[in-house]
């Protein structure tokens, strides 16, 4: 070994030595009151990378159903009821007889019109070969002119009563047919307003009853004029597109929130504007089979409003509200640091905002650990895994047991 004969030189070696060792040791430094530090890691969360995607964007709008034809049964002539040849409540067909009104006194009518017709015909030919003797004497000056005018007048009128009896029968055979009270249209019946032997007028306000036809079956709902402006303006934008052909096909959700089978077709747009609502009527018409939507209903359906090609979606629990009310969200930028943006929110699509503004394709928003964290803290982002029923059924089963 060798030693220095300077004793000064091998003190200052010793100390520098020391010096360095110190310094290669870990947590070799100390504060005041001589704990070691330790540098805290930086907090984690997790983070949505966000993408633009092609979105439909539809739109919930109540309404109610309303049969697709209504024809109310009401009596033609006056007379009792004989029969009501129908089951209240079941199918009937076009033309079905319902009602039997007594026709008795019709047929009396019509008889008697009938043999008036035959009276007035058979006295024509008496009638028209007196006017032609008399024209033939008027030549040779046998009969007067007054004579032949009124041989020639008397045809003319027994031609008229003919024609008038004429109608008077075909008005009375349209009268015995009333009798027959039929259905118009064939549907479903509602209960009968009257019973057998019942009185009843022509063209009374009360009806004997309603058929209702229910396949189809019509879809009122009704659209704020405000959000037709608004979608107008949006498509002129080129901010949506319009799919005719799909955009026609309107999903119904009945009363208890369950999707009707079959789906409806957009028919039309009302072109008035209800002036106390601020809103006008679409009309769809949904294939009802099985009867499954009754008049007077109330259901939703959902309409397409266009489609957005380039979409922002963000899920809802990444975005919350500052103390004005705002939407927020936080994302990570390239460095690790944590930065609020103010979001426009356009609508809920699921559990996902469609975002209008105040973020833009590669942003990495915060969905999960932003509790601890504040703009302008460093973080460590890692993506964010969605759970799904697999993962969550995984979870509650218990762990295996060691051998």
């Amino acid at each position: 070994m060798w030693f220095c004969s300077n004793p000064y030189a091998k003190i200052r070696w010793t100390m520098a030595l020391t010096a360095l060792l110190s310094c290669l040791l870990p947590a070799g430094c100390e504060d005041g009151h001589g704990q070691q530090t330790v540098q805290a890691p930086l907090p984690e969360v997790a983070t949505v990378t966000i993408e633009a995607k092609q979105v439909e964007l539809t739109n919930e709008l109540p309404g109610h159903t309303a049969a697709h034809l209504v024809a109310e049964i009401r009596p033609q002539v006056n007379g009792i009821i004989q029969k009501r040849l129908f089951k209240e409540g079941s199918d009937v067909n076009d033309g079905e007889l319902l009602y039997q009104i007594d026709p008795a006194p019709f047929q009396v009518a019509f008889d008697s019109a009938k043999a008036s017709l035959g009276k007035a015909q058979a006295n024509l030919p008496a009638i028209r070969s007196k006017a032609e003797r008399y024209k033939e004497l008027l030549v040779d000056k046998a009969v007067s002119h007054q004579d032949y005018d009124d041989a020639e007048a008397a045809v003319g009128q027994a031609v008229a009563e003919i024609e008038y009896w004429k109608t008077s029968v075909e008005a009375a055979r349209i009268n015995l047919g009333y009798t027959r009270v039929t259905a118009p249209i064939a549907g479903r019946i509602g209960r009968s307003s009257v019973t057998d032997g019942a009185l009843v007028t022509a063209y009374q306000p009360t009806p004997l009853a309603t058929i209702q036809q229910l396949d189809p079956i019509y879809v009122d709902v009704t659209q704020s004029s405000a959000d037709l402006l608004r979608l107008k303006r949006n498509v002129e934008a080129g901010q949506l597109t319009v799919d005719g052909e799909k955009a026609k096909k309107v999903p119904i959700l009945l009363e208890d929130a369950t999707q009707c089978p079959q789906e409806g077709l957009l028919q039309f747009r009302d072109v008035t504007v209800d002036p106390a609502t601020g809103s006008f009527t679409l009309r769809i018409v949904v294939p009802n089979p099985n009867h499954l939507l009754l008049p007077g209903m109330f259901v939703r359906a959902v309409v397409q409003e266009g489609i957005a090609e380039q979409g922002l979606l963000v899920p809802q629990q990444g975005v919350s509200r500052n103390p004005k009310g705002q939407p927020i969200a936080l994302i990570v930028d390239e460095t690790g640091t944590v930065q609020q943006r103010i979001l426009e929110l356009n609508r809920a699509i699921g559990d996902q905002w469609l975002v209008s503004s105040g973020i833009s394709v590669g942003d990495r928003v915060i969905v999960e650990g932003m509790l601890n964290i504040r703009a302008g803290a460093s973080v460590r982002a890692v993506a964010f895994n969605k759970p799904n029923a697999q993962n969550a059924q995984n979870t509650n089963c218990p762990p295996p047991k060691s051998n």
